[in-house]
């Protein structure tokens, strides 16, 4: 048989299977025609379209490579952008539901996880069904992709591009965004409980990975339609997702989802070692004669299920040991997996399970949902697994399967290769080897300069940069951000402002014939109180150094800057020292770096050029105090805490101008806090005062009093400033995702009661309350 015959072959079964229930007007797909007692199956899933579509758009490349079928290539290109394009417009008319879910995380903003086929509508209320599945939206994105960049016109205007801009920003905090996952129950009880699920994350990192710096036009795009990724959302999704595996979840041990990370189509797991204690661990637990089981303890579609009943409580999970229904789909991943590893051995192995799962159904060979143990042989197969035999169930056959399949056999008989199906390349990406980090020293002033010089200390001060050459802060190019992906049509405003980690303002800035450098936060005493404490910040400092170093993106080189000030200078002028003798030899413990002037880093730097994205203004340094330094209030380095009997007073008074007077008197810090406390609680942070013939707020004092005492290291004080301020640790979403992951449990204060504790991760404004 010729290829052309094979691939007309492919051709009829794939019109009849995947193509002839698409709809006309939509492009979208039913997950399947059956109604049974498990649910409707004619609605359109996003995960389902896109699997299913995935051979449709597999063969019209293959027609491509072959040349000789013109008008059945069309055909297949066609259907394919017709359903992606379907499946977009039902996301584009969500879009009031991304601008919301970018900053909330809640539930009830979750872009919806399935749709009407007919029209493309909405079919189930927000609160009706566990929408939010970080996995399918990311999938979409993930074949967006690899279908643009085969040549597929699926984006065709500046909107669509901002509105999958805005799906980045949707996904891009998925590493610490717990949903209901790819089997849409959350966690294994089916509680209603969502939890971080790995499977989730791992297609989110590998959207995000493919989207990077891509032109969804194409040959026919430009600078203002390249799609924008955060650098540190990968590296953190990266993290995450190689402390939980081989876990699945907190609940789920493991889970055959995870074949689509650490293969076809994410190929999100860059460790070796990892993928294979991922894949013996799944096919160890979960493999049977009929495919996987989905997790252990699955009771979904057993005999034993009480389809009246919407979970079961941990206990009752036994009930479905060693009966769960095995899943042929998970061969496909397999064989995919095999033939993108080109090991043969394994190919002939899955292709074998494949031929022996498959029912016959007018003369073509199919792959059911799942099988199933009927009621007479459960006890049978409880106490001796996989010796009984299995039936299927009525959904045959699962198009999301048969689609694997038959891109299985594409490339198996050399139709296709795997780059056709990645041409992305995510199963090819490997990290730059040895990054150098360029690190930057600017001093606040020029006698700061000279007084760093005289300590062996080499730094430039901003008016030393070359022309048109600035330091900002990490605020400026968070609004820069905000701007990209704005859109007034769909109501859409870009990127959240949010604080931006090592790894983005490592980037050298280009805008309108400027180039901005941006500063480390970690040195920016106005973050958190920990900067006051130098021998911390330094050895936090070099951890940042590490971070950077392990998970830097780009050929080009980081460029970390940092503005030292006259008060860090002051506090630990020796730790400085240490820090940049180790900068000057050249590593610090196993990372490689450069110190040096601009002029000698900016070739081999990392630009990021936003000309043409964003019209936002970025607000330079010009050599000021990056803490406005204020005398409003009397200050004695000789006040000591206070008793608790005074303390008590300024609790219990209530009266705001004897408050007032008694701040405009005081010049102990301790007392200066104790008195803006009960004057905020009185009334607000912007509540002005008189103070030496001027009108200050409340914030500015207390800005005022934050710098003292940190300059003084008075704990105490600081840590209510910085309290009464809402400052926290840059870090610390990310510690408390770290903890979770690692299945400990969070308790806050001595409430000790359920509120008290956090088992998930929280959105940014519940944890701070």
């Amino acid at each position: 048989m010729t290829d052309s015959e094979k691939l007309l072959k492919y051709y009829r079964e794939i019109q009849e299977i995947v193509i002839s229930r698409q709809n006309p007007i939509t492009g979208l797909l039913p997950a399947s025609t059956a109604i049974t007692e498990h649910g409707n199956y004619t609605d359109a899933w996003v995960r389902d379209n896109v699997y299913s579509i995935l051979c449709v758009w597999g063969l019209s490349v293959a027609m491509r490579k072959n040349g000789g079928l013109p008008s059945e290539q069309f055909e297949l290109e066609h259907a394919t952008i017709n359903l992606m394009r379907g499946l977009l417009r039902s996301m584009m008319l969500q879009s009031e539901k991304v601008e919301r879910f970018k900053s909330s995380l809640a539930l009830h903003d979750a872009l919806h996880a399935k749709y009407d086929t007919a029209t493309g509508s909405v079919v189930v209320g927000d609160h009706e069904w566990g929408h939010l599945q970080i996995d399918a939206t990311s999938l979409f994105m993930i074949a967006l992709t690899q279908m643009v960049k085969s040549g597929l016109p699926i984006i065709t205007n500046s909107t669509e591009v901002d509105f999958v801009q805005n799906l980045v920003y949707y996904i891009e905090r998925a590493y610490r965004t717990p949903d209901y996952g790819i089997w849409e129950r959350g966690e294994k009880s089916n509680i209603g409980y969502v939890e971080l699920n790995a499977s989730s994350l791992g297609m989110a990192k590998s959207a995000l990975q493919a989207l990077a710096g891509f032109n969804l036009l194409g040959v026919h795009g430009a600078a203002q339609t390249l799609i924008h990724v955060i650098p540190d959302n990968l590296a953190q999704s990266d993290i995450t997702l190689s402390a939980l595996l081989p876990r699945e979840s907190v609940t789920k041990e493991i889970d055959s989802a995870l074949l689509s990370v650490i293969g076809f189509p994410a190929f999100a797991v860059r460790s070796d070692h990892l993928v294979t204690k991922v894949s013996e661990a799944i096919r160890s637990k979960l493999a049977g004669n009929y495919g996987y089981i989905r997790f252990l303890r699955d009771g979904h579609q057993t005999v034993l299920e009480d389809t009246t009943r919407h979970f079961y409580n941990e206990e009752e999970l036994k009930q479905f040991e060693h009966i769960e229904c095995q899943w042929p789909l998970f061969y496909c991943y397999e064989l995919l997996n095999s033939l993108f590893k080109d090991d043969e051995k394994s190919v002939t192995k899955f292709l074998k399970k494949l031929n022996r799962v498959m029912v016959s159904q007018n003369d073509q060979k199919l792959l059911p949902e799942l099988y199933m143990v009927p009621i007479e042989k459960v006890e049978l197969e409880k106490l001796n697994p996989n010796s009984q035999e299995r039936i299927s169930n009525k959904n045959l056959p699962l198009v999301w399967a048969q689609s694997l399949y038959y891109l299985g056999r594409l490339l198996h008989e050399g139709l296709i290769r795997p780059d056709d199906l990645d041409p992305v390349g995510l199963h090819r990406y490997k990290k730059p080897d040895d990054t150098r980090i360029q690190v930057l020293l600017l001093a606040e002033t020029k006698e700061l300069k000279t007084k760093l010089r005289s300590n062996g200390i080499e730094c430039q001060t901003l008016q030393e940069l070359p022309k048109n050459t600035f330091a900002c802060m990490p605020e400026q190019v968070a609004k820069l951000y905000h701007q990209i992906g704005k859109n007034e049509k769909l109501k859409l405003s870009g990127r959240p402002i949010r604080r931006l980690k090592s790894l983005t303002t490592s980037r050298l800035i280009s805008q309108h014939g400027n180039t901005y450098c941006c500063l480390s936060l970690f040195f920016l005493e106005k973050e958190f109180y920990l900067t006051f404490d130098t021998n911390f910040l330094v050895e936090r400092f070099k951890n940042e150094l590490s971070y950077i170093h392990r998970h830097w993106p780009y050929q080009e080189r980081p460029t970390v800057t940092i503005m030292l000030t006259e008060s860090l200078v002051t506090r630990g002028i020796d730790d400085f020292k240490d820090l940049y003798n180790n900068l000057s030899s050249g590593m610090i413990g196993d990372v490689p770096v450069d110190v040096s002037s601009f002029q000698n880093l900016a070739r081999d730097a990392r630009y990021e050029n936003l000309d043409e994205v964003t019209d936002e203004k970025v607000e330079p340094l010009h050599g000021e105090s990056l803490i406005e330094k204020t005398t409003y209030l009397a200050f004695s380095e000789d006040g000591l805490p206070l008793s608790n009997e005074i303390e008590l007073d300024i609790e219990v008074e209530n009266n705001i101008n004897r408050l007032v007077e008694r701040l405009r008197t005081s010049s102990n810090l301790y007392e200066q806090i104790k008195l803006i406390d009960n004057l905020v609680s009185k009334e607000s942070l912007e509540f002005e005062v008189e103070l030496n013939n001027q009108n200050v707020s409340l914030r500015q004092l207390l800005a005022e009093v934050y710098e003292r005492a940190g300059s003084l290291r008075i704990w105490n004080v600081v840590r209510h400033a910085a309290a009464l301020q809402g400052k926290i640790d840059i870090e610390l979403q990310l510690a408390i995702t770290s903890l979770l992951i690692h299945q400990k449990i969070i308790q806050v204060g001595k409430a000790f009661t359920d509120d008290s504790l956090v088992i998930r991760p929280l959105p940014f404004f519940q944890m701070v309350d």
